[in-house]
């Protein structure tokens, strides 16, 4: 009688695919990121080969399921980027589960235990403990949008936030605008400081001057924008214009200035920035620059798995254009109001 053949496994695919494990198991659990040709080679040897997944010869599998911690409260903006993730999750056929970040001891190998694959933050801070604890552990962490330049070995995804603080000042320029306000989110925040700095420049190179008391750092609220707001309007040249750190903080602006009595845009003129669904709600609808937050979560997601099946990623921070959606909330100068 004779013996029987040894069972099909991933590395002889890989090997007369010419591919990596890592890319057979993309094409074996249903994975969406495989190049078309390769896919099909690489399924009709696992036919060929009578290759059978764990699940039916009755061997545990390990779940695939990313872990997504949120710092502080889920906003509009946040939201934005979890269904980016969750939609990219679903088309890979993964699991999500979303916490506020925990410290306690060992809590990236409880992760792990857990099944978790990787890591992403939005808006969390980890400490150099906290990247030695996730090395440890094994357990890749793709940071969404930081808000403070991460270390230049932790992946990241963001946006061109230079790009946006420049191309919403000079949208306000272009309609005549001179007297510019930036009110913003926290100081050290790095994505606050990119936007400050688009701001600057485009004023700068119109020589249109900052005056004091122009550039406000806060919180990426709406309180911020209401007494931000405030503020700007009670100095003895208040401004005609106001870009706003984020669509929040710009709704804020735009009730206080509602609250006194003065219009948008014929009284003074609003930029956001993330075009969040509160932006297309305000009244008016908030002019505002348009940060690709889904397709952010998208790319975190995807590159979370990457990384979790040992895949080189080729850059450490991956940045997404930023577009500028003109709606009812700027228009050009008109008299300073009084």
């Amino acid at each position: 009688m004779p013996a029987k053949a040894s069972r099909t496994t991933l590395a002889t695919v890989a090997r007369l695919a010419g591919v990596s494990v890592a890319t057979v198991s993309k094409v074996v659990n249903g994975r969406s990121d495989v190049a078309p040709r390769t896919r099909t080679r690489i399924q009709e040897l696992l036919h060929q080969h009578d290759y059978v997944t764990p699940v039916l010869r009755g061997a545990p599998v390990r779940p695939s399921i990313i872990e997504v911690q949120f710092a502080g409260e889920l906003r509009s903006y946040g939201a934005e980027a979890l269904e980016g993730i969750v939609a990219a999750a679903a088309e890979c056929g993964v699991s999500v589960v979303v916490s506020k970040p925990g410290r306690a001891p060992n809590w990236a190998r409880d992760l792990v235990a857990g099944g978790r694959r990787a890591l992403i933050a939005v808006t969390s801070v980890h400490t150099a403990a906290d990247l030695d604890e996730l090395a440890r552990a094994d357990l890749p962490l793709v940071v969404l949008d930081p808000l403070h330049l991460p270390h230049s070995e932790v992946n990241s995804v963001g946006s061109t936030n230079f790009a946006g603080g420049l191309a919403a000042t000079q949208h306000l320029l272009s309609l005549g605008h001179r007297r510019i306000a930036y009110l913003g989110g926290p100081a050290t925040a790095a994505c606050n400081q990119a936007r400050a700095h688009g701001y600057r420049a485009a004023m700068e190179a119109a020589k249109a001057p900052v005056a004091r008391g122009y550039v406000r750092p806060g919180e990426f609220t709406y309180q911020n924008g209401l007494l931000g707001a405030a503020a700007l309007l009670d100095l003895a040249e208040p401004p005609t214009a106001i870009f706003a750190g984020n669509d929040e903080i710009a709704l804020g602006v735009i009730e206080t200035a509602r609250a006194r009595g003065l219009r948008i845009p014929e009284d003074l003129s609003v930029v956001g920035f993330d075009d969040t669904l509160l932006a297309r709600m305000a009244s008016p609808p908030l002019t505002t620059m348009r940060q690709p937050l889904r397709e952010m979560g998208r790319v975190a997601l995807r590159t979370a798995l990457r990384l979790a099946d040992g895949e080189k990623i080729e850059s450490h921070h991956i940045e997404l254009a930023t577009e500028l959606v003109v709606r009812g909330s700027t228009a050009p100068v008109s008299s300073p109001p009084s």
